[in-house]
């Protein structure tokens, strides 16, 4: 975790490799979504950019906060 308690993670996305930076409360609420699936966080965090029109960690946050209000 960095200075800022930023966690950022390094994924490769459509074949490119990126990362992002996140609370680490935020990746927790990915990862638990992720296994529901019964996919990687990688797999979830892909799904999410191919339908996202914002910047890839807002789209993550709001897609967090969404599946946390659903539960």
């Amino acid at each position: 975790m960095s200075r800022d308690g930023l966690e950022k993670r390094s994924l490769t996305i459509q074949g490119h490799r990126t990362s992002v930076a996140l609370e680490p409360e935020f990746w927790a609420v990915l990862d638990a979504a992720a296994a529901r699936r019964g996919v990687p966080t990688g797999t979830l965090v892909a799904e999410v950019d191919e339908a996202r029109s914002v910047p890839l960690a807002r789209a993550l946050r709001l897609f967090a906060l969404a599946d946390a209000l659903r539960r």
